[in-house]
């Protein structure tokens, strides 16, 4: 049911991999990207605003042409270099002393809109209309989009043989994490692999829901440009990497606001016993430890909030997850916070940035409250997914996060 096909990946010689692999370009801003990279780095195309002194704004069309011009001088200099042959290739990921391996192919676009490729966030017109941009100018898709795939134990089978050559690229970037390549060059693995993948009911976008939907729309606009469309065209596809979701884990995603809504702390503490237990822990972090307790820092102190039974329920999908309970009974109940979107009394922190954090932007930082989150899990993502249903924004945290450069697709 999932058509995915082996491409020619344009990608770097081994000797520049790690030179050339980059951070995403929404996981950085202009600043940190022009700090970051060095001569050969793939943030001179997918954040190209750091080439113009002072750095140029990102959506002019000066920084878009500097994009394209960048990618052809990549690939004249022989820094990015494009493969004889279509492959498939397995990219691995290690932090924390744990790896995940995913597939590197291109799925169709059709699978997208279709909902074979489900997703579980609402995207804004306004970056997908950027991420096309990019699309459209460069005819190839620059970085990959995350999904994640069903159990399988055959893909287990074969990605666990694949990996047990030596691979074409393996190093450990600046931020600790390891990055592992290797190529499936073998004609009957390639096939095999697509035919199972064809048996699969969907796919699931972890991360890059805008670069999804972008892919899937240029897609689109170059199917309705070519009388002879087929559906087999190269544009029909799009660059992804997909892993075995029980590999993957998702980590909080927690919340910061600037004012109690006119309460004073002691009120609000007070207000919050209608919904919570609420108990102080002091001045130690406290990080919660299962879903619907939630841990909260404010006035020097850290709290724990454990939500009172009948507040939720467990049968709703998306009432069930902790983001809803935090959302309606305290930003919006007590702190009017009504659309996460577009209020800007709030912040979302990775917790890839530690609870630390939290306490940073309240003691300094201009905020009152912090609030810190029980991640969601795959499973709950899926079921999601599965229901038709949209998570609340900025409710998962992969990592690590995908490194761009390792592998490019042209439409061509």
């Amino acid at each position: 049911m999932v058509k995915i096909k082996p491409f020619k990946g344009i990608r770097p010689p081994k000797e520049y991999a790690s030179q050339v692999a980059s951070r995403p370009y929404d996981v950085l801003n202009s600043k940190e990207a022009k700090a970051e990279a060095g001569e050969k780095s793939l943030l001179h195309i997918i954040k190209p605003e750091i080439d113009f002194d002072p750095i140029a704004d990102e959506h002019s069309q000066q920084v878009y042409d500097k994009a394209v011009e960048n990618f052809r001088l990549w690939q004249e200099r022989g820094w990015l270099v494009k493969d004889p042959e279509e492959c498939y290739y397995v990219y691995a990921q290690t932090m924390d002393g744990r790896t995940q391996y995913g597939l590197v192919a291109c799925c169709h676009f059709d699978d997208y809109l279709t909902g074979k490729i489900k997703k579980h966030e609402l995207t804004r017109k306004d970056k997908e209309e950027d991420r096309m941009k990019h699309v459209r100018n460069q005819n190839a898709n620059i970085e990959p989009v995350f999904f994640s795939h069903p159990a399988n134990a055959e893909i287990d089978a074969i990605v666990s043989s694949v990996v047990k050559g030596a691979p074409e690229y393996d190093f450990v970037a600046e931020d600790g994490f390891g990055h592992h390549f290797w190529v499936i060059r073998d004609r009957a693995l390639i096939d095999r692999i697509t035919e199972i993948f064809a048996a699969m009911p969907a796919l699931y976008v972890a991360d890059g829901h805008h670069r999804t939907a972008a892919a899937a729309l240029v897609g689109g606009e170059k199917m309705k440009q070519n009388h002879k469309h087929t559906g087999n065209e190269e544009y029909c596809y799009f660059l992804s990497v997909i892993f075995p979701e029980s590999q993957l884990k998702i980590i909080d995603y927690n919340r910061v606001v600037k004012d109690l809504n006119g309460m004073t702390p002691e009120q609000f503490v007070a207000a919050l016993d209608d919904d919570f237990i609420v108990t102080c822990e002091g001045k130690d972090i406290v990080k919660p430890s299962a879903l619907h307790e939630f841990s909260m820092y404010l006035g020097g102190q850290w709290y724990r909030l454990k939500a009172r039974e009948g507040r939720y329920d467990d049968n709703d999908p998306i009432g069930v997850l902790d983001v809803t309970i935090l959302s309606n009974l305290v930003l919006d109940k007590l702190l009017g916070i009504k659309d996460l979107r577009t209020d800007k009394r709030i912040d979302f922190v990775g917790g890839i940035r530690g609870l630390g954090e939290l306490k940073e932007r309240v003691d300094n930082g201009g905020m009152a409250v912090a609030f810190a989150l029980y991640p969601v899990s795959m499973k709950q993502l899926v079921d999601i997914a599965d229901s038709g249903n949209i998570m609340p924004p900025k409710t998962t945290w992969f990592e690590p996060k995908l490194r761009s450069g390792l592998v490019i697709h042209s439409l061509d």
